[in-house]
């Protein structure tokens, strides 16, 4: 059983960041409850950490673990798209929100 673990790279306290962090976290809990970790890092207070991982926009979420590293760019409202774009287990296809079964 992996444990996920996610970078969320945002800029200040908008809206959009706030709705980037709410839709990552509600996809981790349908998809793997209890097993991930989600660290956000405002690129305003932390320019450095986002130069080194090449952060071009934001909200931008990285899967850090498992490997293989995969990076989404957008606020992650759509869940299937971003479950499909980090390359994560079980998500139910016949939904057009992408709820985990």
């Amino acid at each position: 059983m992996s444990t996920y673990s996610f970078r969320l790279y945002v800029a200040g306290h908008t809206e959009r960041s706030h709705a980037a962090q709410m839709n990552l976290r509600a996809l981790c809990e349908a998809l793997f409850p209890g097993r991930y970790h989600v660290e956000v890092i405002d690129v305003t207070e932390e320019p450095g950490l986002a130069e080194e991982e090449r952060i071009l926009a934001t909200p931008t979420v990285i899967r850090v673990a498992p490997p293989p590293r995969q990076r989404v760019i957008g606020d992650l409202a759509d869940r299937r798209r971003t479950a499909l774009a980090l390359g994560l287990p079980e998500v139910a296809a016949s939904s057009p929100q992408g709820d985990a079964t």
